[in-house]
């Protein structure tokens, strides 16, 4: 179903199919932001501790892997070290998942596959002895969702429909309120009834995903003929330097996703050595924090716009890149906020201030992460758009595996020198992406006819 106008069959206002799809979008993030809060914190507290790392099948040869290009490392480094890989992993098959909804199964094929493979690896997550098992099917299956599900959201409107937009961002709307409630719920249960459970539950809840799904199928659009790569013109010369100048753009991005990706991974373990988590003579789940991430966009995303709008009627906001830049600055704040913890307070640090750190982050990734997709979308070259846009999210990969390597450190340094570290990698590629601001600005010129002046996010 493909609809351009609001009919009968809509529900408020938007395709019947956009609930649907929210719906499994929810339970998806539910799972996969459920498990990812527990994850470091699970292996480092019980799965690498001797009675239970001898019962993981292949976990020996991945060990002696790592170890290879680290050489020796501590249980704590290695969970660091494993984390890393696979967050960076899981963030970039999303690139082979379309492709195989694209070209090989279809769409609604490779998604009702990405939500079994989930479930089946939240269901493994629940005994040691599958726990690698888990990783890689977790990683398959969210690569065969993501990029397909989004790609029947759009497949919901037709090319001058405008309710496009709202629907986009309800269906993102339900991505980050199951990441809000995962941790809370998940964080819950792993402290109160054990790790195995609140990792059950997150292949519940994937359950769930997938009978909403399939329950949906009759509201959901057709799936595009399946055809053959189409052979394409050469590449013009501007837009080969496109290409080459947003390769570029994608490594000086990673050093972003450093940072971000150890909020994800190394903060766990930050916050149970050093923040009062204890409310009213209750000990608040350390995963509750991350549930911050999926709510504070939200809440600072209205001022951001606010900001931008009042720059441009005065002809100042700022361009693409500089408004990146100044995510990068904003993010790297927070860091220096979290590395002056040590010295501001003599015991541990309060609460409140691990979420005044979770608030200045999120503006940073306000200002970056959709201007930085938006970025790639509108200068790619046409042929080579949906390549470029993955290629935007192996960003996310080169970071989070260079986090997974530099998180070794938090055990031998202070946390005041580690997070200035991640502080200084960001703020080295704010400066980057100021250096490459003329070339941009070129290159946008040179690919769609514009003046070279301000390219709004």
């Amino acid at each position: 179903m493909t609809a351009t106008t609001a009919s009968a069959r809509d529900l408020l206002g938007q395709p019947r199919g956009l609930a649907w799809l929210s719906g499994t979008q929810f339970w998806e993030a539910f799972s996969l932001y459920g498990m990812q809060a527990l994850l470091t914190l699970y292996m480092v507290g019980q799965l690498l501790l001797p009675g239970h790392v001898e019962n993981v099948v292949g976990m020996g040869g991945v060990r002696r892997g790592i170890e290879s290009v680290t050489g020796p490392i501590s249980d704590q480094a290695f969970a660091v070290q494993l984390f890393g890989l696979w967050a960076g992993l899981v963030r970039f098959t999303p690139v082979f998942g379309g492709y195989i909804g694209d070209r090989l199964l279809g769409r609604r094929r490779t998604i009702m596959l990405g939500c079994l493979l989930m479930t089946a690896g939240h269901f493994c997550m629940a005994f040691d002895a599958s726990f690698l098992l888990a990783l890689l099917l977790l990683m398959l299956g969210t690569g065969c969702a993501n990029s397909n599900l989004f790609s029947q959201v759009g497949g919901l409107y037709g090319p001058d429909d405008r309710r496009r937009d709202d629907g986009i961002q309800l269906y993102y709307f339900a991505l980050n309120c199951g990441a809000f409630v995962a941790p809370i719920i998940c964080g819950w249960m792993g402290q109160e009834l054990g790790w195995h459970q609140a990792f059950g539950l997150a292949g519940f809840g994937m359950l769930a995903g997938l009978l909403v799904y399939w329950l949906g199928g009759a509201h959901l659009p057709p799936d595009p003929p399946r055809v053959a790569a189409a052979a394409r013109a050469p590449l013009t010369k501007p837009e080969r330097h496109a290409v080459q100048l947003l390769l570029l753009l994608m490594l000086v991005q990673a050093a972003f996703w450093v940072a971000q990706s150890q909020v994800w991974n190394v903060y766990n373990l930050w916050v149970r050595d050093h923040v009062e988590m204890s409310v009213l003579g209750w000990q608040m789940p350390i995963p509750w924090l991350q549930a911050l991430d999926a709510i504070a966009p939200g809440l600072l995303l209205p001022l951001t716009l606010w900001i931008w709008r009042a720059q441009a009627r005065r002809g100042i906001e700022p361009d693409a890149i500089t408004k990146m830049a100044i995510g990068c600055l904003i993010f790297g704040s927070a860091l220096v906020w979290l590395a002056a913890s040590s010295s501001v307070f003599s015991g541990r640090v309060p609460l409140l201030w691990a979420v005044g750190f979770h608030m200045i982050a999120n503006w940073g990734w306000v200002f970056f992460t959709p201007i930085a997709v938006g970025l790639y979308a509108r200068a790619a070259p046409k042929s080579l758009n949906a390549m470029m846009i993955g290629v935007n999210s192996m960003a996310v990969f080169v970071g989070s595996t260079i986090s997974g390597r530099i998180g070794g450190l938090y055990e031998v340094w202070t946390p005041g020198r580690f997070w200035l570290l991640h502080a200084g990698i960001i703020a080295g590629g704010a400066l980057l992406l100021l250096a490459l601001r003329p070339a941009v600005r070129r290159m946008l010129a040179a690919d769609h006819g514009q003046p070279p002046v301000a390219v709004q996010g």
